[in-house]
């Protein structure tokens, strides 16, 4: 199995859009080494669309962009593996790419192979001008089954967006991740219309194949290709809490160069991966919510429990979840055990129900062990 937690890792398109090069992913994978990021988890260095010429080259085949790759991607690929770290690239299951250049669409199996033949390890495969009459389902079966046909281990990013119904099919159709919904932005709005959209939808993600709720927005604060209007650090703590309790794939989308250390610290706490990352990989469901505060629950392995307490309104308020909602009964004999997952704070037993108070747009994340009393 190419992945059996979500996978973790860094894509070029939040930030830098079209504006990429051998130099800037370099340094990118530079830095997930250095700061503490592939210590931490993160190992796909994944560049996003527009890395390609405009046209095919007089084989038929894929080529990189010179100006922006004057190496060629088989050498950028061996410098991101010599640091430890996996490589990923983009196409489309469409006749162009979102940005309008060349897609896959009919060139699967060939491109498959000029992307194993460059070392490739990750690869997005997008949606965008897809023929009318042509498949979904089928052009990702397409590219799943030419993947496979390489030999090489290659995992299937797709990005469909949701459309099609695509969560009880993605599985099947070979994809290891999937996008389940529109692109985001670096506002709260768009961190709180994604999350909320998907709490029906977290069923469909299990090892092997994720609901990806599209690349992280943390540290970005309003720059880059997708910085409309930017967050705060509580903002950002949230966005980062709700992909974790549900299960999406962790990719960075900010300049990692150039991180604050709020954002470094968040993306690297060890309690909330510790969640996203669980080897039982069960969904959360929603344990209470009550206008816009939230708490969702999810059983961990261990006899373990992650509560996750969401204040998505504009003021300061208690989130209440009644443990009874999760599966404790006061005459259990058992209690949760609970710490802080992003302060570390232990902060003893519960038995009826927790309500943290917590600022607008904030969060807390609480693991309770459970405990005979």
């Amino acid at each position: 199995m190419l992945t059996y937690t979500p996978p973790m890792g860094w894509n070029s398109w939040n930030t830098f859009g079209a504006n990429i090069s051998d130099k800037l992913v370099r340094e990118s994978a530079d830095a997930l080494v250095d700061l503490g990021f592939k210590d931490a988890g993160y190992n796909y260095v994944v560049i996003d669309d527009c890395w390609s010429k405009l046209e095919r080259d007089e084989n038929g085949r894929l080529a990189a962009d010179e100006k922006k790759f004057p190496y060629g991607m088989k050498a950028l690929s061996d410098y991101v593996h010599s640091k430890g770290l996996k490589f990923g690239m983009y196409s489309c299951c469409g006749v162009r790419t979102c940005a309008n250049y060349p897609g896959s669409f009919e060139h699967e199996f060939v491109d498959a192979q000029t992307f194993a033949d460059w070392g490739v390890d990750f690869l997005k495969y997008d949606f965008c001008y897809k023929p009318e009459r042509a498949n979904g389902e089928v052009l990702y079966r397409r590219m799943s089954m030419a993947l496979r046909a390489t030999g090489r281990d290659i995992l299937l990013s797709a990005c469909n967006w949701g459309v099609d119904n695509s969560g009880p099919w993605m599985r099947s159709a070979g994809a290891n991740m999937y996008r389940s919904t529109g692109d985001i932005v670096d506002n709260f709005q768009s961190i709180k219309d994604i999350a909320l959209s998907q709490v029906d939808k977290l069923c469909y993600g299990a090892p092997g194949c994720f609901n990806d709720m599209d690349m992280l927005v943390v540290g970005m604060y309003g720059k880059g290709n997708v910085g409309l209007g930017g967050c705060n650090d509580a903002e950002y703590r949230s966005h980062f809490a709700l992909w974790c309790m549900f299960n999406s794939p962790l990719m960075i989308g900010c300049d990692i160069r150039t991180l604050t250390r709020e954002s470094a610290e968040l993306l690297k706490n060890k309690g909330l991966i510790s969640i996203n990352q669980n080897l039982d990989c069960r969904p959360s469901f929603v344990a209470n919510s009550v206008d816009q505060h939230y708490a969702f629950a999810r059983q961990l392995s261990n006899n373990e429990y992650a509560v996750g307490f969401f204040n998505m309104d504009e003021t300061e308020g208690e989130v209440y979840c009644l443990l009874s909602d999760v599966g404790l009964t006061q005459d259990s004999g058992y209690a949760f055990e609970m710490t802080d997952v992003v302060t570390g704070e232990q902060l003893g037993t519960f038995r009826e129900f927790c309500h943290p108070k917590i600022g607008a747009h904030d969060c807390k994340v609480y693991k309770g062990k459970l405990v005979k009393i």
